[in-house]
């Protein structure tokens, strides 16, 4: 085992006057062959005052003391270290955080503590012993996750692990025990706890789970987790609401849910929460009318109130939503090249994300990773109109404001300019300021 720590670490091992180990993903990560980790645990038979002094004195960044749960938190040679005293943790079940903390000198204890036994093999710094009281090495060489403890008890601690399960399983490669498996089921509710930050931070680490350590397809498998123990229903409802609901067998080989499961397993990285939300809207538009027509403006606003429920950044809201109310454009390919040419200009600024959705959705109708002949068209149209020297934006627009000012009403002058270049798309007008000023000052010459 090859486990990489900053020199730092390894310096205040030596000066320790107690056992310094490193613990969790490091250590894990090390036994499984797996790339080396920037975040490191460690942890010792000490308190969080005596190990912050003893790392300040061997040059490391000191960043926060919590002496309430022994935790320091440092930074050395680029890395994020925490460190925590042997505690046991008390949780009320209500939330993340221990309710209540009992420092031990017993590794047996700390690591009864932790979430999985992979998670509770310690290596001892100065020697490089590896300490394994929950026999952690037998579920990381069999590539499997089991609770520490009773499994109903790990999760009603702390209903967040239930996402880490879903993340861990899927990034590593590794399979719950059946035991672990069902304790998570029975224990699903407990995600109700979980603020929707912290579900959300999670959730985009499980969209991104192959990222990690190149597990290929892993964040689908993450996703499929999260349904099979129950949580997937409990943080995203209007998504679950589509299983079991039939869609064309000419198009379509899964029902609604396993569609978008499958969108999102396809798709590029910076567009899966869009793949998994893209027909959010299929369940309530089927239940309103019995069909799926119209679901993409059914669901924008249902894709917008589950992002404000889950607390996602502005910018990504306003992205995802855009994403599910443009995905159905020219579905078919029929739409005629002037409405699309207008399209391509009127969304220039996601053009490249939303024809990573169009694939996406078109790969995960019946596992078709071949071009959409839908972006097909669209490229053969946006490669003819850039040759053509067709503005995509305002700015690509030969005339401005300023030209504008002496015979429009500054409250038309950007009204004015947006019909131009969607003229000049269309191919109704040359991008040419002589022609475009002429166009202007007809259409002000009509408005009097």
């Amino acid at each position: 085992m090859e486990l990489v720590l900053p020199e730092q670490l390894h310096a205040l091992a030596e000066r320790a006057p107690f056992p310094l180990y490193a613990v969790g993903g490091a250590v894990r990560d090390a036994l499984a062959g797996l790339p080396a980790t920037d975040d490191i645990d460690l942890c010792a038979p000490a308190d969080a005052d005596a190990f912050s002094r003893l790392a300040a004195d061997c040059g490391l960044e000191v960043n926060g003391v919590y002496r309430n749960t022994g935790t320091v938190n440092l930074t050395a040679g680029g890395a994020k270290i925490e460190f925590t005293s042997f505690r046991s943790d008390f949780y009320r079940g209500d939330g993340h955080a221990p309710a209540r903390v009992t420092f031990t000198d017993d590794m047996q204890t700390d690591a009864r503590r932790r979430d999985f036994r992979c998670n509770a093999v310690y290596c001892d710094l100065k020697t490089g012993e590896i300490c394994d009281p929950l026999n952690g090495r037998a579920d990381i060489a069999a590539r499997r996750l089991t609770a520490t403890r009773e499994p109903v008890q790990v999760f009603s601690e702390d209903g967040l692990r239930l996402l880490r399960l879903a993340r861990l399983s899927a990034q590593l490669g590794f399979s719950p025990d059946g035991e672990t498996l069902a304790g998570a089921r029975a224990s699903a509710k407990q995600i109700d706890t979980i603020t929707a930050e912290r579900i959300f931070a999670e959730l985009q680490l499980i969209l991104h789970a192959d990222e990690k350590y190149g597990v290929r397809y892993a964040h689908y498998e993450g996703l499929k987790l999260l349904d099979a123990i129950g949580v997937l229903e409990r943080i995203l409802p209007e998504l679950t609401a589509g299983r079991g609901l039939a869609q064309r067998a000419d198009f379509h080989a899964y029902d609604v849910l396993e569609h978008s499961l499958r969108a999102c397993r396809y798709a590029d990285p910076r567009v899966r929460l869009s793949a998994l939300l893209h027909d959010v809207g299929k369940p309530a538009a089927y239940a309103a009318t019995g069909k799926y027509h119209g679901h993409d403006a059914v669901g924008e606003p249902i894709g917008r109130a589950v992002l404000q429920r889950l607390k996602a950044p502005k910018k990504t809201t306003e992205t995802v939503c855009r994403m599910i109310a443009l995905h159905m454009f020219d579905l078919d390919g029929k739409v005629r090249e002037g409405k699309v040419r207008a399209f391509l200009v009127k969304n220039a600024d996601v053009y490249e994300l939303l024809c990573l959705v169009k694939q996406a959705d078109f790969s995960g109708c019946k596992v078709d990773l071949s071009p959409c002949p839908t972006l097909k068209k669209w490229e053969e149209i946006r490669k003819k109109m850039v040759r053509e020297g067709v503005p995509f934006t305002l700015k690509e627009l030969a005339v401005k404001g300023d030209d504008l000012a002496s015979f429009l009403p500054a409250r038309r002058i950007g009204e004015v300019l947006n019909t131009l270049l969607l003229r000049c798309a269309q191919g109704a007008l040359p991008n040419r300021r002589d022609a475009l000023l002429r166009e202007a000052a007809r259409m002000a010459e009509e408005e009097r």
